[in-house]
Parts: C-alpha cells; sequence; structure tokens
C-alpha cells in the first residue's frame, strides 16, 4: 500500500472498518505518522457516537452494517476539504451522515446527544493570577473536559479536579507547566460525574496549592 493510500485509510481505521490485515498494515504506518495519529483521534467522538448509537439500538433492528467503500470514500473527501473550517464540527456531521445513510431507524439517538452545546466557564484568581477556561460537554461515561489555563509561575506540575455536590473529588487531568509565559495551555481529560454532578472545578498544584476556581453553577 503506498502512502497516500494509508493517509486515507486513517478515517477507516477510526471508524473500525478496516479488516484485520489492512488494519495491522495501518497501525505500523501510525507508528511513523503523527499528522495520521492526529486525525486518529480528532475521529474519537464520531466513533464514540457511534458506539453508542449501535449500543442503544433495539434488537429488533439489524446491527450497525458498514457503510459501502463510495459512501466511505466520500465521507473522507468531505472530512479533508472542510478540515480546516472546524474539525469538531465537520466530525460530528460525518458521525451523523454515516448513521443516516446505513441505518436510519432509531438516527434520533445521535442527534439528540448533540442537542445542547457546552458553555464555557472562565475565571481569573487575584491572588495566584491563574486564568483558566473550561468546556464540559455531558457524555454517556461521565464529563468531557478540555480546560485552558494561562499559568506563568512554572514550572510546576498541576492538576485539574472535579468536585462533585456531594463533596467527592475525581482528578480530570494533570500537566506540567513548562515556564514562565503568558501563552495558554490546552489539556482534555474527563470525569466519570456528570456535569449535573460538578458543584466546582479547580486547578491545583500537585502538592495541592490551589490556583483558581471555576463554579460549575
Amino acid at each position: 500500500m503506498r502512502s497516500l493510500e494509508r493517509h486515507r485509510d486513517v478515517g477507516a481505521y477510526a471508524l473500525g472498518v478496516l479488516d484485520e490485515a489492512e488494519a495491522f498494515r495501518f497501525e505500523d504506518h501510525l507508528m511513523e505518522c503523527p499528522r495520521c495519529a492526529t486525525q486518529v483521534t480528532e475521529f474519537g467522538p464520531a466513533a464514540r457516537q457511534l458506539m453508542l448509537y449501535r449500543r442503544a439500538t433495539p434488537r429488533l433492528v439489524h446491527p450497525l452494517t458498514r457503510p459501502g467503500p463510495r459512501l466511505l470514500d466520500r465521507l473522507l473527501s468531505e472530512v479533508a476539504a472542510r478540515h480546516r473550517a472546524g474539525r469538531r464540527r465537520v466530525l460530528y456531521a460525518v458521525a451523523a451522515a454515516v448513521v443516516c445513510a446505513v441505518a436510519a431507524p432509531g438516527a434520533a439517538v445521535l442527534y439528540a446527544s448533540q442537542g445542547e452545546r457546552a458553555v464555557p466557564l472562565s475565571a481569573t484568581d487575584e491572588r495566584s493570577g491563574v486564568w483558566a477556561r473550561i468546556t464540559a460537554e455531558d457524555e454517556a461515561w461521565g464529563t468531557d473536559v478540555v480546560l485552558e489555563v494561562k499559568d506563568g509561575s512554572g514550572p510546576r506540575p498541576c492538576r485539574l479536579v472535579a468536585v462533585g455536590r456531594d463533596g467527592t473529588e475525581q482528578t480530570i487531568t494533570s500537566w506540567n507547566v513548562p515556564g514562565h509565559g503568558d501563552a495558554p495551555n490546552t489539556m482534555r481529560g474527563g470525569a466519570a460525574l456528570h456535569p449535573d454532578q460538578i458543584a466546582r472545578y479547580e486547578v491545583r498544584t500537585a502538592h495541592g496549592e490551589h490556583l483558581v476556581t471555576l463554579p460549575a453553577g
């Protein structure tokens, strides 16, 4: 398989439609291609939504069938053409297109999960000077969180903690502040708690020092 063909297989691999031999060859390519590794990660939300739809499909409905080569080629071409316009929006659109094309009954399951978009939360702590912004989305497994942090007091290890309404705490993600600077660092993580179960988010150092709090509402 030529290198160009391997690049085109990134969507098929992420959606699980490659056979075992093709998937094995693509994984060898993936170890040497940072671009494809990034794109496989970006297909994660689409693949996750398809998995959730498949689990929710009634037994009387035939399981989700695999899209044909022509349909897959069209979807991958659309992703490539609209990639720069908004990666996240395109991936959700591809997921919806696949579900509608191969299993129209029950497709509302996917659309319902995308009905409400998350509203970012941001705050700056006057004492520490740390600024943070969180975008949290409700998922079947809990909360998907994207965190942006500006911290000019590095280098130091930090973590983001979700504090539940019942007082429980879960570490969402951790990172190391690289050094002094104004550029924000972006991390992604998840919590088993759902958004309505979270009272606030706290950015702390690895040693427990509080840096900034973002109330969840």
